[in-house]
C-alpha cells in the first residue's frame, strides 16, 4: 500500500523483453541500500516487486496484464517516472490509500497555469469515473491529487508549485497518457451498498432476512 506522495523522480534506464512481459530498470537517488529484495515500489502508480538492486538502481518485473492496463509499456530508456517506497505503519498518511493496481489510462485534455498553480484536466474513463467526486482522491500515475472539478468523462485537479516539481507532472504535455487508480474506499462502499445492476444490494430487507433486524 501506499499514499500517493512521491519519493522521488527516477529515470528508466533500460527495459528488456521477458517472458511476453518487460524487466525495468530504474535509477533512483532514493537508497537503494535499505530496499530488500521482494518489496513494494510503486512506478508511475504502479505496484511492482524489486526483483534486482544495484548501487541506485532496482529492476521490476511487469507482467502482460500489466503492460495491458498501465503506461509501462511505453517507457524508455531515458523517461522519468514517480516512485514510492511502500507504506510502513509507522509513516505519516499524508495522501489516501494507494494500492498499485491501475484501473484505467487516460489523455491530459488540457493544462493551464492560473497564478502559481496549474490546471490539469484528465479524461475519465467510466471505469474512474463513478468513483470521483469533488474534492475527492485519485492517483495520477501515482500521485495523490484532490479533485477539483467533475464532468461528464472528465474531471480536473489544480497541481500546487511543490507537487509540479516534485514530480514528472512537470513535464507533462496534453496528449499524454497517464495513469488512474481511483480512490479503493468508493469501491468499498459501492460493493456493500450493491451494484444497481444486480437485483439486490443491502437493504433493510436483505438485513431483516440474515437476521440482523427484528
Amino acid at each position: 500500500m501506499f499514499t500517493g506522495i512521491i519519493q522521488d523522480v527516477g529515470r528508466i534506464e533500460r527495459t528488456t523483453p521477458r517472458s511476453s512481459g518487460r524487466r525495468l530498470t530504474v535509477s533512483t537517488s532514493l537508497d537503494t541500500s535499505s530496499f530488500e529484495l521482494g518489496e513494494s515500489v510503486a512506478v508511475n502508480g504502479v505496484c511492482l516487486t524489486a526483483a534486482d538492486l544495484g548501487k541506485g538502481t532496482f529492476d521490476a518485473d511487469a507482467s502482460p496484464e500489466t503492460l495491458l492496463r498501465s503506461t509501462l509499456g511505453d517507457l524508455r530508456p531515458g523517461a522519468l517516472v514517480n516512485l514510492e517506497r511502500a507504506l510502513r505503519p509507522v509513516d505519516r498518511l499524508g495522501g489516501h490509500f494507494v494500492l498499485g493496481h491501475v484501473d484505467a489510462t487516460a489523455k491530459i485534455d488540457e493544462k493551464r497555469r492560473e497564478g502559481d498553480f496549474w490546471v490539469l484536466r484528465f479524461e475519465a474513463p467510466a471505469s474512474v469515473e463513478r468513483y470521483l467526486v469533488e474534492k475527492g482522491s485519485v492517483a495520477v500515475d501515482g500521485i495523490s491529487l484532490t479533485v477539483s472539478a467533475c464532468g461528464a468523462r472528465a474531471f480536473s485537479v489544480a497541481v500546487i508549485p511543490h507537487t509540479l516539481e516534485r514530480t514528472t507532472l512537470r513535464g507533462c504535455r496534453v496528449g499524454d497518457r497517464v495513469n488512474l487508480e481511483a480512490d479503493i474506499l468508493g469501491k468499498y462502499v459501492e460493493k456493500l451498498l450493491g451494484d444497481r445492476r444486480r437485483p439486490e444490494g443491502l437493504s433493510l430487507e436483505a438485513l431483516a432476512r440474515s437476521g440482523f433486524l427484528r
